[in-house]
């Protein structure tokens, strides 16, 4: 019996890893797309930190259609997100759909506090030169999806939804629209 503790617990531990998410990884079925493991562990805030968008080297997302989510250091600010806990075998899928290859972004750890005031360190991505460019329609309502999904505090949820995007009007990935299309079925 003895040995059935350790498996509970840290030989758990050294197999998972926790993610701070705040952009379209916020919707359940979006992270699962590529990283099945992520099981959702709490909400939680990054102080000092202000959400974006923008255009990775200028160049705009050929699977969103707009800038994508980013976060940088602003005094006072807040980001509201998810944390996920996930498996070690999903690091190189969720690195490679956060572009860290091809420089899009850069991995971080991140502070963050959960609702019950507790601090837990998390990997997250952050895009370095890029430049601001509003985000797709699409892009914008996976994020409010996920952050109404998840209950991020209403009043960054009223945030979220006064982004303005931009007026593409074509369509995203059909993995994405599928996602929105079911999503949307299912709340009216």
């Amino acid at each position: 019996m003895a040995n059935s503790n350790f498996e509970d617990g840290r030989g758990q531990e050294e197999e998972t890893f926790l993610y701070f998410a705040y952009g379209s990884n916020l919707l359940t079925e979006r992270i699962h797309l590529r990283n099945p493991s992520a099981a959702f562990c709490c909400v939680a805030r990054l102080k000092d930190f202000k959400l974006d968008f923008g255009n990775s080297q200028g160049k705009t997302s050929p699977t969103w259609h707009g800038g994508i989510a980013t976060i940088f250091q602003s005094p006072g600010d807040e980001v509201w997100g998810i944390v996920w806990k996930m498996n070690k075998s999903n690091l190189n899928s969720l690195d490679e759909q956060e572009g860290v290859k091809s420089g899009t972004y850069v991995v971080i750890e991140v502070k963050v506090t959960t609702q019950e005031g507790r601090e837990i360190t998390c990997r997250s991505y952050l895009m370095t030169n890029y430049e601001s460019a509003p985000p797709s329609p699409q892009y914008k309502k996976v994020i409010c999806m996920g952050a109404k999904e998840n209950g991020l505090p209403l009043e960054y949820q009223e945030k979220l939804k006064t982004i303005q995007p931009n007026d593409y009007k074509g369509k995203v990935s059909e993995e994405i629209e599928d996602i929105i299309k079911k999503r949307e079925t299912q709340t009216h």
